[in-house]
């Protein structure tokens, strides 16, 4: 009797990684329902919506900008051209304006490229929108980190508002925002499911790795933000010790 259990090896253990690959996949599904349910998921869930009424909020003012442009066009048309030529021109002009408005809207879900070429005071926006969209399938203490994440480019973006884009320091928040956490989590995506949960010969797990960079990023956010949120201090402080200085020295005004 000839037992060669050669064959039945391969087999059995493609069986057992597709396995365990749909209980990963499963345990993801599940961990993103309970986030969504808690508290923090549906907080998160407000900034997301907050984030794209802004977006929308931008692309109708411009519209009614475009709008009252277009009327004031056919008023200055109208006294010296035939109305219907006025309207015709008038019309072509606010489609044309409409088209240009509309196309050069930001998508729902900006990509890398998004991210990259988005002005210093809408990044942190554009980011909530982009970490929002990459969360399906990522592990629960992930998802905990990127709802913190989220709070932490909240308080960012009226510093980002007010700072040089060609600063040091911008170009700093940018790489960290638009390229670091990009990179992090594009890596992990591309690791199969099924070996996210294998210790390398560090001991640790994808998943590990995953987690801890984004608690580094997390932590960089929030320090960039006392750092940023200390400019304006610093600056009043500067400039009202420069007058004490000058005034309370003797140099007064003739």
């Amino acid at each position: 009797m000839n037992d060669d259990p050669g064959p039945a090896k391969p087999m059995i253990h493609r069986a057992r990684t597709v396995a365990s690959g749909f209980a990963d996949v499963g345990l993801s599904h599940a961990e993103e329902l309970l986030r969504r349910l808690s508290p923090e998921g549906r907080e998160q869930a407000r900034r997301e919506r907050e984030a794209k009424a802004r977006r929308q909020r931008r692309v109708l003012i411009r519209l009614a900008i475009a709008a009252i442009a277009s009327l004031l066009a056919w008023a200055a048309l109208a006294a010296i051209a035939a109305p219907g030529v006025a309207l015709a021109v008038v019309s072509a002009l606010m489609l044309f304006l409409t088209l240009v408005i509309i196309r050069r809207a930001p998508p729902r879900a900006p990509g890398r490229e998004a991210l990259v070429e988005a002005p210093l005071s809408t990044l942190c926006e554009e980011a909530v929108i982009w970490v929002a969209a990459q969360r399906r399938g990522l592990p629960l203490p992930a998802l905990r980190i990127t709802e913190s994440m989220g709070q932490r480019l909240d308080a960012l973006t009226p510093h980002l508002a007010r700072l040089d884009p060609r600063s040091p320091a911008a170009a700093s928040v940018r790489k960290l925002i638009a390229v670091e956490l990009p990179d992090l989590v594009d890596g992990w995506r591309n690791i199969p499911v099924s070996a996210r949960r294998v210790s390398h010969a560090d001991g640790r797990t994808p998943e590990d790795h995953l987690v801890n960079g984004l608690r580094l990023l997390d932590t960089e956010l929030a320090r960039a933000g006392e750092q940023l949120g200390r400019a304006p201090l610093d600056e009043i402080a500067v400039q009202g010790r420069y007058l004490e200085l000058k005034y309370s020295a003797g140099d007064r005004l003739p």
